[in-house]
């Protein structure tokens, strides 16, 4: 017979059918053996009855541990007692491999799974995560894609910092030294003059000594740059790709969600409710009236962020924030020069901040200020100030963090399970 998904056998719902998977439970008896099977899209009981069963098949069925793989062939029925409905009784069983005994049960810790992740991937939980992360992926290329952009990338070794010097990963280059990718923008900047509306979805790596359930040293990221557009429509881009990514994964990755037991009545108002837009001195009031005062000019923390979300059940567009606390190339507001076009967007239910972008400078007199405020050698950015100088345009972008995005949407209590093989600044193994 030709093997099927068990999702697809389980569609089926009678009649004879082939799979084959992992044994994710398994319960035996004199005269019953019940093995559980999971494979990438489902699982589903199946049992051998001894008297069915001759003396090898039965021998054999019987070293059977979790995780052994197995091919199994037989009838399959609705059965209300089983896991997901139904269960296959067992005609032919050929064991492909015996697993040893397997190293995670039901209570560990979680150094003991993080130190055990190759293995915890195969977890019916982190199984649906990994579903959505790909659902999320699919949506990013999707809408940039289908509002024209066109997909570029950048080094992953530069030269220069983007971000803040003290995040920077220092890399021996021959005789030379560099530095992982914080961002792209720097290098995603040039390309506008070619190719007009950019993106990519690439690794990035900040060197943050924040040990805290919202921080990755390696994330991925999903940025864009776009010329011709002003603030107002870059910020646009941020809540039409949230939209989509939410739109997709609610129609693709129900079940997913259900395994992680996430009340997906608080992802609904993204997708059908416009996000609240304000500025960040009116975030300042909106906190006061909760309580929390905040000195003008001070970054928004996490806290903040957090108490700020608790007001909205959907992302909120954070915008104009002072100066001094933003990178040198966000753009000036005309009417207030102690304040940038530059925004956040918080998610929902503490989550923090997902997306961050801005108009970018675009006179050169002004980056060269402030790169010199940050003590940077001038020199070092000459390619990048060069596209100031020849036809320079009104231009703009944003970076997502998508495992952030990931954690939200699964409504998870770590980014760690966000991602396969999490990095952090305790751990860079597995």
């Amino acid at each position: 017979m030709k093997f099927q998904s068990i999702q697809d056998a389980i569609k089926q719902e009678k009649g004879k059918v082939a799979i084959r998977g992992w044994v994710y439970r398994e319960r035996k008896s004199n005269q019953f053996m019940f093995l559980v099977v999971r494979d990438s899209s489902n699982i589903i009981q199946c049992v051998l009855k001894k008297e069915k069963t001759d003396d090898k098949t039965w021998e054999a069925a019987d070293k059977l541990l979790i995780e052994s793989s197995v091919e199994v062939e037989g009838t399959i029925k609705e059965d209300k007692r089983a896991p997901t409905g139904y269960e296959i009784e067992i005609s032919k069983l050929n064991i492909i491999h015996y697993a040893e005994p397997f190293p995670i049960t039901k209570d560990q810790s979680v150094e003991f799974l993080a130190d055990n992740r190759h293995l915890w991937l195969r977890s019916r939980k982190m199984t649906a995560i990994l579903k959505i992360r790909s659902t999320v992926f699919g949506a990013i290329h999707e809408y940039f894609r289908e509002n024209g952009f066109y997909e570029y990338q950048s080094p992953m070794f530069q030269s220069i910092q983007c971000e803040g010097g003290s995040t920077l990963f220092e890399v021996k280059y021959f005789q030379e030294k560099t530095y992982l990718a914080q961002t792209w923008q720097l290098y995603a900047e040039p390309a506008i003059f070619a190719l007009e509306k950019i993106y990519t979805i690439a690794p990035s790596f900040r060197a943050e000594k924040s040990k805290t359930s919202r921080h990755l040293t390696e994330y991925w990221h999903a940025e864009m740059e776009v010329a011709w557009e002003n603030f107002d429509e870059i910020i646009d881009h941020g809540e039409g790709l949230i939209k989509h990514i939410v739109k997709r994964v609610l129609e693709k990755n129900q079940e997913d969600l259900k395994i992680l037991e996430r009340d997906t009545k608080k992802l609904e108002p993204t997708i059908h409710k416009k996000f609240p837009r304000i500025t960040y001195d009116e975030a300042l009031k909106l906190l006061e009236k909760q309580g929390i005062k905040i000195p003008w000019g001070k970054d928004l923390r996490t806290v903040e962020e957090d108490k700020l979300s608790d007001l909205f059940d959907t992302p909120i567009a954070v915008t104009h924030y002072p100066k001094k606390v933003k990178a040198f190339y966000m753009k000036e507001e005309d009417k207030n020069p102690k304040v940038v076009r530059g925004v956040d967007f918080i998610a929902p239910e503490h989550y923090g901040e997902v997306i961050g972008g801005s108009e970018r400078e675009s006179d050169e007199k002004k980056i060269i200020q402030r790169l010199k405020e940050e003590g940077e050698n001038i020199e070092e950015y000459k390619f990048y100030l060069d596209t100031r100088k020849y036809g320079s345009v009104p231009h703009g972008g944003f970076g997502m963090g998508i495992e952030r995005v990931i954690s939200w949407i699964c409504g998870l209590d770590n980014i760690k399970d966000s991602i396969p093989f999490p990095r952090t600044p305790l751990r860079f193994k597995p």
